[in-house]
């Protein structure tokens, strides 16, 4: 169960952001009863806990100390403010167009500059939920100060969350994630005709899983570990074991089927199942395929600290002596291919498990595995040498930067929401201004606010719903009524990570809740706030969509060249050092890849939603998004092998290798040209397969030649997948021949 809960939420961060959020406020509430203060200060320090609480977002502790420090002169200021212009409609409608402009503008600050900007707008937004007064300032002060030093408390002391902590769950998490992985690849193996799509797409979202939570701990090992050495070493054993464990999907589904299966397969929803039989069911190696499968997922769960005995060495000996050819069973070449692959699998669980656990006995190692333990010294010595660090890119200026130009957008969009709001009602205008502002967050196109304003209002409906409800079963219970909304907090902080639509529905039923408490509940109040909330959505996409507007179209070919330019940079890297050159930080440059990837994917949501109605171009966004996941595949595999070559004699430098390349960087290069501009007379090139190109048996070495075969079968289907994303971008030309 702690594996499964570890899985579902890496680094426990969803658990620890709801918890933490929940006890901050449950302090501060005590705090306030043991005052007895009234009710509605009771609210304001409910929300101003949750403010202090959520808006922090840096990952170390001091800087965290800082950044809460420096939010409550903020929320003073901004609370006096909001108490003094509550009057004054003009000059307070035009203090809360600026306060919204600076908090959006102050992303580019970095996170302390996103927490002061939240805290200022959402205090100041407080005020006047509340009807803050110059009469009622004093004793908010006071609540407001309870609200951040509980904050503190709940944040520093009763649940504290170290760098290092995050970093350690985050690996628990993808140790759970490969099990899980491969345990779908174990059921693939006895799945029917009738469940063998089900277990697919199980597969497909595995191996996603398990990539998100690869980049999440690239993403931490900066903070999470002290030793620059150590942050490489555990970045290159974690990219191992994610590449091993999808290679030995797909070894497994070529396995199944009567031809060799696509890396799109693993990339594509909805992708078929190639054609072709089932594996014998009593068959004896399918029997030892089952086994190996469930002993490597005891392998890779199990740290070093619950093993005992000499059963675990014994299952990891045998494992990693599939990767000599004298131990593989008889089969089919297909499935002998899969007892390679839980050997490279095993291999990797191994460095891992060294990583993370630390030196451990060897007193049982085979031949096979003190071979492999002696590779991996050999490549932890090589990582330690470490390399030069990559410039960084120019930022733009001016309007250009993303902050300046969401800073202008989101002013006009709360200007029409203020004008839009106060005609719906001049209590309660600022419910669209808010839902304008939000929509501006963590988006940056068009389409992802007009996705985003579609989720929060269909949320805020369901949420109206559910308050209806609520505030009739809880009435004027006060206690419960707050019980039930620290409840609704912790499943907003907890569902935020997965559905804006979620989360939208319980901050409505937790409004309701509070609208109840302050004796302001009513079902027009409700059905207004769903109005607002339309209203806002509205504004902020009409914004967006006139003053200086960055279409979904031009922000995802962006995010396409970019991801094209990185897919580029690793594979000549690679290629390069597989040819003899000198040494890089490849596997940082794939990570690099990754999250251009990722940003890529997620710019390209407004285009796969489910309510879009061009379902053609929908598939087309699907397709060159899974093919540029298999070619991150490939290339992110070809950056690994290279790494290997300084301290592997099973790896042998080619120079022609670098020729062979040319066409594939060439190819994308053509389509990132064509991509930034369509009247670009880029073209790519096609030709004979990349292994009809070499000589053969020239590659192979006298020992692992199988090593080789692998570097030219990622060339071969990189190769192919560049050359497929000409057709569904318009780029003129032909695929390369298939593999023979």
């Amino acid at each position: 169960m702690w594996d499964r809960l570890a899985a579902s939420d890496p680094g426990l961060l969803r658990l620890t952001a709801g918890l933490r959020t929940v006890t901050a406020i449950a302090l501060t509430l005590a705090v306030l009863a043991v005052l007895r203060v009234p009710v509605p200060q009771l609210v304001a320090g409910a929300m101003a806990a949750m403010v202090a609480t959520f808006a922090v977002r840096e990952k170390q502790r001091s800087p965290q100390a800082v950044t809460l420090a420096l939010g409550l002169p903020v929320a003073l200021a901004s609370l006096s403010l909001g108490a003094l212009l509550n009057q004054r409609v003009v000059a307070g409608d035009l203090f809360f167009v600026v306060l919204i402009s600076c908090a959006v503008y102050g992303r580019r600050f970095g996170d302390r500059g996103t927490a002061l900007g939240l805290i200022g707008f959402q205090i100041y937004f407080l005020s006047l939920f509340v009807h803050a007064t110059s009469a009622t300032l004093p004793a908010l002060y006071g609540v407001l100060c309870v609200a951040f030093v509980c904050s503190a408390a709940a944040r520093f002391v009763l649940l504290p969350q170290t760098p290092a902590g995050t970093l350690d769950r985050l690996r628990r998490a993808f140790r759970a994630r490969l099990g899980q992985l491969i345990a779908s690849q174990a059921e693939l193996l006895d799945a029917g005709p009738g469940d063998v799509e089900k277990v697919l797409e199980e597969l497909r979202t595995g191996t996603a899983r398990l990539h998100e939570t690869a980049l999440m701990i690239q993403g931490r090992l900066e903070d999470g570990t002290s030793d620059e050495a150590v942050a490489r070493l555990l970045q290159r054993r974690t990219a191992d074991a994610e590449i091993t464990a999808e290679r030995l999907g797909l070894l497994l589904l070529t396995a199944r089927s009567a031809q060799r299966t696509d890396t799109l397969t693993l990339h594509l929803p909805g992708a078929p199942l190639p054609l072709g039989g089932e594996l014998p069911v009593r068959d004896d190696a399918t029997a030892a395929l089952r086994r190996d499968l469930r002993a490597l997922r005891m392998l890779a769960l199990r740290p070093s600290c619950e093993a005992s005995g000499t059963a675990l060495a014994q299952v990891r000996n045998r494992l990693l002596g599939y990767r000599d050819e004298e131990n593989l069973p008889e089969a089919s070449p297909a499935v002998q291919d899969v007892f390679r692959g839980l050997g490279e699998a095993a291999r990797a669980a191994l460095g891992l498990r060294l990583a993370l656990d630390g030196p451990q006995d060897e007193s049982a190692d085979s031949p096979a595995t003190t071979r492999s333990r002696e590779e991996l010294d050999a490549e932890d010595a090589a990582i330690e040498a470490g390399e030069e660090s990559e410039p960084e890119q120019p930022e733009p200026t001016g309007l250009r930067r993303p902050t300046t130009r969401a800073a202008v957008q989101v002013a006009v969009g709360s200007s029409l929401a203020i004008a839009g709001g106060e005609l719906l009602s001049s209590q309660r205008w600022y419910w669209a201004v808010l839902t304008c502002w939000i929509v501006f967050l963590n988006t940056a196109s068009t389409g992802e606010i007009l996705v985003k304003g579609y989720r929060r209002l269909l949320g805020t409906v369901l949420g109206v719903v559910a308050g209806i409800g609520l505030a009739g079963l809880v009435g004027h219970h006060t206690w419960t009524a707050f019980g039930l909304v620290l409840v609704f907090i912790f499943a907003m902080f907890y569902t935020a990570p997965l559905s804006y639509t979620l989360m939208s529905f319980f901050v409505t039923a937790m409004l309701g809740l509070l609208y109840t408490l302050l004796n302001t509940y009513s079902m027009a109040v409700l059905v207004l706030r769903v109005e607002e909330t339309a209203l806002g959505a509205a504004c902020g996409v009409i914004a967006a969509a006139v003053v200086l507007p960055v279409h979904t179209d031009r922000r995802t070919n962006d995010l396409l060249v970019a991801t094209l330019g990185r897919l580029a940079d690793v594979t000549r890297g690679a290629v390069d050092q597989l040819s003899g050159g000198a040494g890089a930080d490849l596997m940082e440059r794939a990570r690099d890849l990754d999250q251009a990837l990722a940003d890529l994917r997620g710019a390209t949501q407004p285009l796969t939603h489910p309510i879009t109605p061009l379902r053609s171009r929908r598939d087309t966004a699907r397709y060159v998004v899974a093919l540029l996941e298999t070619c991150a595949y490939h290339a992110r595999s070809l950056a690994a092998t290279a790494e290997l070559l300084p301290t592997h004699p099973s790896i042998a430098a080619d120079p022609r290798l670098r020729g062979v390349c040319g066409r594939i960087v060439h190819n994308i290069e053509a389509i990132a040209a064509h991509v930034a501009d369509p009247r670009s007379e880029a073209e790519i090139e096609s030709g004979p397969s990349i292994a009809s190109m070499l000589e053969p048996g020239t590659l192979r070495t006298p020992r692992y030649g199988r090593v080789t075969d692998r570097v030219l079968r990622h060339l071969q289907r990189l190769d192919e997948a560049v050359s497929g994303l000409a057709r569904p971008l318009g780029l003129a030309g032909g695929p390369a021949q298939p593999t023979r």
